[in-house]
């Protein structure tokens, strides 16, 4: 099923200069970028992204986060892009993330996880309506 997702290139990603490597990955998987942008994550959109995490613990650090500098943000399209994108993402923490995902190869820690993907189709379409208009 065609789809579309977000891709976020989070602060550590660009920082350490993984922009290109993440892209190239998206496109070897035959995956479309049909929009792409870097901007600095305002605090109304980094509250809304991470709205459902709101009461847990670690909600105040990834606001700061997401916040702290520079990101890449891409709508990824393609046949399954949801599955296939959190496929070359792997596992949000380092120690359970294979090798061979973006984050099993460069992931740092839980928090500077490199990368942030949708996880449904529903949340895709919320995420990209709250980044791109």
């Amino acid at each position: 099923m065609l789809e579309k997702t977000l891709l976020i290139i989070k602060p550590d990603g660009v920082k350490r200069k993984l922009i290109g490597e993440i892209i190239k990955r998206v496109e070897n998987k035959n995956l479309n970028i049909i929009e792409m942008k870097m901007e600095r994550v305002t605090l109304a959109k980094a509250e809304a992204h991470y709205e459902v995490h709101k009461e847990k613990p670690f909600y105040k650090g990834l606001i700061e986060f997401i916040t702290s500098g520079p990101v890449v943000l891409m709508v990824v399209e393609g046949e399954n892009a949801i599955e296939i994108i959190r496929h070359l993402a792997g596992e949000t923490s380092p120690t359970k993330a294979l090798p061979g995902t973006i984050r099993g190869d460069f992931s740092l820690d839980i928090l500077e996880n490199v990368v942030h993907t949708s996880d449904s189709k529903e949340n895709a379409d919320k995420e990209i309506k709250n980044f791109f208009k």
